[in-house]
């Protein structure tokens, strides 16, 4: 599981591990934090195809079979420096860790996968309002990189099939260190807006993932789970 020392990815990391899975995770510079998450752990920048190729490898190594594999990393341009950035310096970012590190881990672990007797699920992640939009500079960004790791992961899934399964789940509105930054008015409208009326937390989406990688979703593939309380649907 790539980029699982803190939120979203550690929340899954850490319900898998309590299903008794077997668990490796990355960062890129936490590795203290990630420790505290599983004692699996290497360390990788995946914003290059050498460099996710070689954690693929060494993933495969240390586990012997790789049964799962999530794409969680993801470049944070809306916290510290980066929050700071001209608009092409974010995108080639997230273009570089989102998408194309995406990409090169999917394309390298599929054909580990699909030399496995028993094949092996993908899962990528998104972003909900990539089905409908949001208005502003930085969402349009993410959008742009997330709707195309959901677009690429719809053909991807017929590729590998049957072996491989490859599904996306595209949270919403997550309880993350994006969130805190938020004023309270402002994030008492996130919630007000939401039909279930509250924000998402790290673990509604771990949820999904552990369906997504066990055998009730065994004849799923292509699909989209949207984690974000109703917001988009």
């Amino acid at each position: 599981m790539t980029g699982a020392s803190s939120g979203i990815g550690r929340a899954i990391a850490e319900a898998y591990l309590a299903e008794g899975a077997a668990v490796l995770i990355t960062h890129r510079d936490s590795a203290e934090r990630a420790r505290e998450v599983s004692d699996l752990v290497l360390q990788a920048d995946l914003a290059t195809r050498d460099a996710c190729e070689r954690l693929v490898a060494e993933a495969r190594s240390e586990l012997g079979r790789i049964d799962v594999w999530v794409n969680n990393a993801g470049a944070d341009v809306l916290t510290g420096e980066a929050a700071s950035w001209e608009w092409e310096l974010k995108l080639d970012l997230l273009l570089a860790v989102d998408l194309k590190g995406t990409i090169a881990c999917s394309y390298a672990i599929g054909e580990v996968m699909r030399g496995q007797e028993r094949g092996g699920a993908i899962i990528n992640m998104s972003w909900d309002h990539v089905l409908s939009g949001m208005p502003g500079r930085n969402p349009e960004l993410f959008a742009a990189v997330k709707g195309g790791v959901l677009a690429f992961s719809k053909s991807l899934a017929r590729t590998v099939a049957p072996r491989v399964r490859v599904n996306v789940i595209a949270p919403g509105w997550i309880e993350t260190s994006f969130a805190s930054n938020m004023s309270a008015g402002r994030r008492l409208e996130v919630a007000e807006a939401a039909p279930l009326q509250r924000w998402g937390t790290p673990d509604d989406v771990a949820g999904a993932a552990i369906f997504l990688a066990s055998p009730a979703a065994a004849f799923l593939t292509g699909q989209t789970i949207l984690v974000g309380g109703g917001v988009v649907m």
